[in-house]
């Protein structure tokens, strides 16, 4: 007697108990076609009382099989053998007794020696499921633990297709044998949370200690497509370049099973819209049978007219169901050359777009026999197009990332509306090194593009700073002279005298004028000739070692020295430079939506900024000069506002400072270029460096004839050299008188020589200020008075 698997917490009973009671039920129909069936069918079994009684003994299956395929006529109707796809088998087991015409056939065509088992499942899960049947049937405890079942079946082109199982228990028993153990709702929560400790469900379900009692129908469909998209889903988010050979293979598999097609081949070939040209990199395993061995092409020359328009204008699918006759009907261009030499008699191809709309590149599909790839095929892509699109955004992503790492180690951070440059000779790097060239990172530059310059100055503030160096020092030498003559009192010593008297040499420089070195000059002093006696200072009396305490605990820990005047000052400039870039950094958003221009700000004692505007930095825009007076007139708007900004936070700050602003105009294109050494752009050519003479220095810029320097508090000066720039400026702030920006107060005035530059003229125009909300105008005198009041 051949009996069951041991290893399992079933006994098998095979038994049609359930569907005799089933007949037995129809037999008393009224209906009397259904009544004489159902008897005709009892009639047949009643000699075989083991098939409804049960049996354990695997060799009564065949010694029954004529009577058990009566009995299971109905649930296997001829009429359906050859479409569905239905086995009636012993769960758990792979033990099919019964099957339909078409699952014969696929079992079949899998060939010779082909062992049907069901995918990814091993003795010991397959040991826990049987028992979570026991605990969903017999103690129905609500468990979901159903998963995807799959039998992957070759077809005959050696295609692998997956069929998914559905089970039918209605003809099944679960019944306790006396080795049953009792589970408790204790038990229960132990093993929902131990699904992979086998020796504990055997523990709570000894083998063989339940019976399972009758058989099981199963139900299978093609699920070749779910399971392609799955594998896909998977492949794509697998790839990366240690594993691009596998991924590749992985995807012509995808595909071949997709389109039941052993040979198919599968190409790429990527897309650059702006130039409107194919390209293939040759490091990449996905050939393209567009291109055939070229690495670019242009799209015109690599496609016929119509092709083209489908593909990259209306961006469909393109098929060719026979190559030879296509080509022989629309004549030959050079994708029919590379198809043929591929071996390709049917092809599909399929843009990829991406989620901002634009083609990445073409996905190619060939067929080395005609008709096989077709229009009507090509719509199975569909359904996973949205899967590759969704792994080739990522892939873009991750490109992106990589050039962002380059243009950071390169050039560092550059301005959105010029890295599009640096972006193109990135790709054209990458793409020679790839290619196998030697490749170096070329210089960017913007030929014929219009500079602009502002500053807002802190006025004067050299000499606030170091006023504010002198009162810290003064406090910190005041305190060590204080000590000093306290250690004369109690231990009078000539050496003491003598540092006394360089202490006073150094009091009387810093009342003076400060130089250059003289703060570190005294706090030298102070570090090697004063506090090293501090310690023997200290044992001289208490009120001398208290003084040493006080003083030491009023130094900064950082600069090691008093820093009380000079913080308020370094506090007051962070915070006039921080609100005063803010506020230009957002204005600048609003510009560069009007018009891309390159743009930097940078701080000093106040916050400076350049801007280029011109035809070549305007990627994919017609630039006109309308662009350039519009950024002017912006330009000295935004001046305004950072002035009245200013004085709005002037109230807030430790010190009070002033501030004076200035535009310098340039009425000729210049060209510029990015300095990799520098890492920042500057003007190109020995011309045009005189405006970055200019530029540097107008702060300190004399009026002519006169010791008046050119920036004031309260005004906006514009530097200019030429008469159509001063009507131009003149208009603006005609228009900003009427929308009271500027007061009636406009000088035009002209500078001194700027080492070896002359000619400049300047406007300079006076502020009207604004306090808070008060719609009241303040020029800067009365905004003073009133600040003050």
């Amino acid at each position: 007697m051949k009996n069951f698997v041991k290893d399992s917490p079933f006994f098998i009973e095979i038994s049609f108990h359930k569907l005799l009671d089933f007949y037995e039920e129809q037999a008393r129909s009224d209906d009397e076609f259904i009544a004489m069936k159902a008897k005709k069918v009892l009639e047949v079994q009643k000699p075989y009382p083991e098939l409804r009684e049960g049996f354990s003994d695997q060799s009564l299956l065949q010694k029954y099989e004529e009577v058990i395929g009566i009995l299971l006529q109905d649930t296997f109707t001829p009429a359906l053998t050859n479409n569905e796809i239905k086995i009636a088998a012993i769960p758990f087991e792979n033990i099919i007794f019964n099957s339909t015409a078409r699952f014969r056939k696929i079992v079949r065509e899998a060939g010779e020696g082909f062992d049907l088992k069901l995918r990814n499942m091993s003795e010991e899960h397959k040991y826990i499921m049987a028992c979570t049947v026991i605990l969903k049937f017999y103690y129905k405890v609500n468990i979901n633990f159903q998963r995807p079942v799959f039998y992957d079946i070759p077809d005959a082109n050696n295609i692998l297709r997956h069929y998914r199982v559905l089970y039918n228990g209605d003809y099944l028993d679960v019944l306790p044998t006396e080795k049953a153990k009792e589970i408790t709702e204790k038990d229960v929560e132990e093993l929902l949370n131990s699904f992979d400790n086998l020796a504990l469900w055997k523990e709570k379900f000894p083998p063989q200690s339940w019976i399972l009692r009758g058989f099981g129908i199963c139900n299978m469909y093609d699920a070749t497509m779910d399971n392609v998209i799955s594998e896909l889903k998977t492949t794509l988010l697998d790839i990366n370049a240690e594993n691009e050979a596998n991924f590749v293979q992985d995807f012509r598999k995808i595909f071949s099973t997709l389109y039941s097609i052993p040979d198919l081949s599968v190409g790429f070939c990527a897309y650059n819209a702006d130039e409107e040209k194919f390209e293939h990199r040759p490091d990449k395993q996905l050939n393209s049978f567009i291109m055939g061995n070229e690495t670019e092409l242009s799209s015109d020359i690599a496609l016929c007219k119509y092709s083209c328009k489908t593909l990259l204008q209306e961006k469909k699918y393109f098929a060719i169901a026979n190559v030879d006759k296509y080509f022989e009907e629309h004549g030959e261009d050079i994708s029919y050359k590379n198809l043929k030499e591929k071996g390709i008699m049917s092809a599909i191809f399929a843009p990829i777009v991406v989620d901002d709309g634009s083609i990445y590149g073409i996905m190619e599909l060939g067929s080395p026999r005609p008709l096989e790839l077709n229009s009507v095929n090509a719509q199975k892509l569909d359904d996973i197009m949205p899967y590759l699109i969704t792994a080739i955004n990522r892939a873009r992503t991750e490109e992106v990332h990589q050039v962002e790492a380059i243009i950071q180690q390169e050039y560092t951070s550059i301005h959105s509306s010029v890295k599009w440059k640096f972006e193109k000779e990135i790709h054209r790097y990458l793409k020679r090194q790839a290619n196998g060239y030697a490749a170096t990172l070329r210089e960017i530059g913007f030929n014929n593009v219009y500079p602009l310059y502002g500053q807002i100055d802190i006025k004067d503030s050299s000499r606030a700073r170091n006023e504010a160096i002198q009162k810290d020092l003064l406090i910190q030498l005041s305190h060590v002279k204080s000590i000093l003559e306290e250690a004369i009192k109690a231990e009078s010593l000539p050496i003491y005298e003598e540092v006394s008297f360089r202490l006073n040499e150094h009091i009387n420089e810093v009342v003076g004028v400060l130089n250059a070195g003289s703060e570190q000059n005294v706090l030298d002093f102070i570090k090697e000739e004063i506090h090293p006696f501090f310690d023997h200072l200290r044992m001289l009396n208490t009120d001398i070692a208290e003084a040493i305490e006080e003083y030491l605990n009023s130094l900064d820990p950082i600069h090691e020295a008093i820093y009380d005047h000079r913080k308020n000052y370094d506090e007051s400039v962070t915070l006039i430079n921080k609100k005063l870039a803010f506020l230009l950094d957002k204005k600048q958003e609003e510009a560069q939506q009007m018009f891309p221009h390159y743009f930097e700000r940078y701080k000093t004692d106040g916050v400076e900024h350049n801007m280029y505007i011109g035809a070549s930095i305007a990627y994919k825009r017609v630039y006109n000069d309308i662009y350039l007076y519009n950024l002017r007139l912006w330009q000295l708007q935004v001046m305004w506002e950072m002035e009245n900004e200013y004085y709005t936070m002037q109230k807030e700050l430790p010190v009070k400072l002033d501030v004076a602003s200035l535009l310098l105009v340039h009425n000729a294109p210049l060209s510029i270029r990015f300095r990799m050494d520098e890492k920042q752009f500057d003007v190109d050519g020995t011309y045009n460096a005189r405006y970055e003479i200019i530029k540097k220095r107008l702060d300190k810029a004399l009026l002519r004839d006169s010791e008046e320097r050119l920036t004031q508090k309260g005004k906006i000066a514009i530097v200019y050299s030429n008469n159509k720039d001063e009507e131009e400026y003149l208009r603006y702030i005609r228009f900003l008188q009427s929308k009271n920006y500027f007061s009636n107060n406009v000088e035009v005035l002209e500078l001194e020589e700027l080492q070896g530059v002359n000619g400049l003229r300047a406007l300079r125009v006076e502020v009207l200020y604004k306090k808070g909300k008060d719609t009241k105008l303040y020029t800067y005198e009365d905004l003073m008075k009133e600040l003050a009041s």
